[in-house]
């Protein structure tokens, strides 16, 4: 599968492309990579989509020249890809912060976007402003050269992880790590890190139209309480959704099969022409 590549102002975003069918864009989430979505893509392709597979700026394939970072950044280079592909409108799935980036496309663009799937998705910050600075200020130091890697690579093995054990989880830590051994990602994964400021999603839940669906597990160290956030997320923009047991903050690798069964009629719902009646 070849690689291809949106331009934007800053440089150019990479992506992939395989299947037919209504369009699905998948969003990797903060120090991710297209191989994420590994497993979930192909089954989506198998089951009638169009599926592109995008990185986010800075990170993978993409170029490491940007500038800005965040949330409405990456919805605005979702916003450019669908407009690009010219097969739109498209249903959206982000892991973490690619899922709110998502809400805010379909916030701005629900011509373009006409649901989003959340994979652990923010819909708000989940830390106070002040809090928000202590971290930013430890991001400064934890993801310098020349550990920055190494403990990126350590926080998704024991932390973001916790729960199921994750199918080849080594290989997947692996490219991880070595994507952040380059100099120019580990600038731009920490320019994201630094810059990375949920309120931009909070700020435009009143905004969204489009179906909602959000995925959470009960191990996910990002949230304090799983059930809580889905609670939010059904009261903030009518989501549909669901806790999974024994889960951290990727669902997609951790239980396939249960996104698998609840991504599926959510896509067969967004896409269906206007008038058909999907059971």
């Amino acid at each position: 599968m070849s690689i291809q590549f949106l331009t934007r102002p800053e440089g150019r975003i990479a992506y992939t492309d395989t299947g037919t069918g209504p369009l699905v864009v998948l969003v990797p989430g903060m120090g991710d990579l297209r191989a994420t979505y590994d497993r979930l893509a192909p089954s989506l392709a198998e089951a009638g989509y169009r599926v592109v597979v995008t990185d986010l700026r800075g990170h993978g394939d993409s170029d490491t020249g940007f500038t800005s970072y965040g949330d409405a950044a990456t919805a605005s280079d979702l916003v450019a890809l669908v407009e690009h592909l010219d097969a739109g409108p498209a249903v959206v799935v982000g892991s973490s912060m690619g899922g709110s980036a998502a809400v805010i496309a379909s916030a701005d663009r629900p011509d373009l976007v006409r649901g989003t799937a959340l994979l652990a998705g923010f819909l708000r910050d989940p830390l106070s402003p002040a809090m928000g600075a202590v971290a930013r200020t430890a991001y400064r130091v934890l993801f310098a050269r020349p550990w920055g890697a190494a403990v990126w690579a350590w926080y998704v093995r024991t932390q973001l992880s916790k729960g199921r054990p994750t199918p080849g989880l080594d290989a997947r830590i692996a490219p991880l790590r070595g994507a952040l051994s380059d100099p120019a990602h580990l600038r731009a994964f920490r320019r994201l890190t630094l810059a990375l400021d949920h309120r931009e999603v909070d700020q435009r839940l009143a905004d969204v139209r489009t179906p909602v669906l959000a995925l959470y597990g009960d191990k996910d160290p990002d949230f304090s309480d799983a059930h809580d956030e889905l609670a939010f997320a059904r009261d903030a923009v009518s989501a549909e959704g669901e806790v999974l047991t024994d889960v951290g903050h990727y669902p997609h690798l951790q239980a396939h099969d249960e996104v698998l069964a609840a991504l599926l009629p959510f896509l067969a719902a967004t896409t269906a022409p206007l008038g058909d009646d999907v059971a």
